[in-house]
């Protein structure tokens, strides 16, 4: 089938990817050892493409070998793979009929053979301040298994709006702090259900030509009711790598959704070996889920860094292809009370990344049940971001959005772990009883539903 290679890509273990993108070099010095080595998660399926493939998420290459099985003759072929592109990520339409401009007889040895599928909607939930949430579904492909599911988050203002893309079902991590980082990892996200999500929001806010914007919550008053993406949903994009590769060159592609990459941020934990390659063969912006100003408590809040610890992580990102002070990195850093947000803990952070285009962004912990940490306070949050401005370095606080349908930062948790009815109670008391003293920033991944 065309989707082979396609698929044989994506299933790849991502330690030979790291293999690849390693060149041979002078022995590093050695690591010292860390108590309790970080082990990553095995993912406990693979993606199974079922009898009829969708079209979205392929390459230009992989669609001229869809059009090849189609019985398109190769003359004709470059063509086509542009009327393609055009009809389904220009015009969004989810029917082959719908191309007019292809003839009926290609159009019906597509439709036995392909569809143009996006995940499927279970459910839509709107908070009060206007954030949407979809769980999408995505087939298991294995018998007997429930059918997977993951969440994408859409954070509108009046201007523009974020959307929150989700690469794994599950997660690779597991973030102490990060509700995601409970869940099993079930499976690496394909390059077509990644860009997926980006169809569904475009189709569910009538975000194409010719579309009906919903009436509910806010949309921006612009052309694009999506005007950012942010890999910062369930999973570690670096811990798949060359799906979302393939699915953000497909969002970047000007023939296309033509979304620019200064418009797309890519969120990692830390996967070291994987930044470059991101820099090189994806060139979006970077953010780090840093969140620690040394390695012991970096060990504990977020456990790769046992494998990758902050010092190489650093290094990797004052060479990380394009960084400038046009094209900044974002480190992220959830506030804890009494963890990570002392003075001396800005102070720090202010010494660790020196030399670096920087900007930090402050997170306000987020609360869900039984996580052991609580939000600081906001006069501490604002004295911290008072250090870290008074540096010269851009400090927004993120403010938290979608806290009331459980779509924040470091909330998203799949229907395919299910949270309990009272742990859905407790989660909501949570985000109710939060006192509204949150304040907004024009900083694109503010707002964000991160890990």
């Amino acid at each position: 089938m065309a989707r082979t290679d396609y698929i044989s890509r994506a299933m790849t273990s991502i330690s030979a990817s790291i293999s690849a993108s390693v060149r041979p070099s002078a022995a590093p010095a050695p690591r010292v050892p860390v108590p309790g080595a970080f082990v990553e998660k095995v993912p406990l399926e693979q993606y199974v493409p079922p009898s009829r493939p969708s079209l979205v998420g392929l390459t230009r290459a992989e669609l001229a070998e869809a059009l090849a099985e189609a019985g398109v003759p190769e003359r004709q072929r470059r063509m086509r793979v542009g009327q393609l592109w055009n009809w389904i990520y220009v015009r969004g339409v989810r029917d082959f009929d719908a191309m007019t401009s292809v003839a009926k007889d290609l159009r019906a040895a597509l439709a036995a053979r392909y569809t143009l599928a996006r995940p499927e909607v279970v459910a839509e939930q709107v908070s009060s301040d206007g954030t949407r949430k979809w769980l999408l579904r995505l087939p298991s492909g294995t018998a007997g298994e429930k059918p997977h599911e993951v969440e994408c988050v859409y954070i509108p203002d009046t201007v523009r709006a974020t959307l929150c893309i989700s690469s794994q079902v599950g997660c690779t991590l597991n973030c102490s702090f990060c509700h995601t980082g409970t869940q099993r990892l079930v499976r690496n996200l394909t390059a077509g259900e990644i860009v997926g999500q980006l169809m569904v929001a475009r189709d569910r806010l009538g975000d194409w030509p010719g579309g009906t914007r919903p009436t509910d919550g806010v949309i921006p008053s612009g052309d694009r009711a999506v005007t950012n993406i942010v890999m910062m949903g369930m999973g570690e994009p670096l811990y798949n790598f060359d799906a979302v590769r393939d699915a953000l060159l497909i969002v970047q592609d000007g023939d296309g959704l033509g979304l620019s990459r200064r418009r797309i941020t890519l969120s990692t934990s830390g996967v070291v070996p994987m930044i470059a390659r991101a820099g090189a063969e994806i060139g979006v912006m970077l953010a780090i889920s840093l969140h620690a100003v040394n390695d012991t408590l970096r060990n504990e809040l977020v456990p790769i860094n046992r494998k990758y610890p902050i010092a190489e992580l650093l290094d990797a990102c004052r060479n990380y292809p394009g960084a400038s002070n046009a094209r900044r990195i974002t480190f992220e850093y959830v506030m804890l009370k009494g963890v990570n947000d002392s003075l001396d803990d800005a102070r720090a952070l202010l010494k660790l990344l020196k030399g670096i285009p920087a900007k930090i962004n402050l997170i306000p912990f987020n609360p869900w049940p039984g996580s052991r940490y609580e939000c600081s306070d906001w006069e501490q949050i604002e004295k911290f971001s008072e250090v870290i401005f008074n540096a010269g370095y851009a400090s927004p606080v993120r403010t938290p959005r979608g806290r009331d349908i459980l779509a924040a930062c470091g909330q998203l948790k799949s229907e395919t772990e299910k949270l309990s009815a009272r742990e859905r109670l407790a989660l909501r008391a949570m985000a109710m009883s939060d006192d509204g003293s949150d304040t907004a920033d024009d900083d694109a991944v503010s707002g964000t539903a991160a890990r």
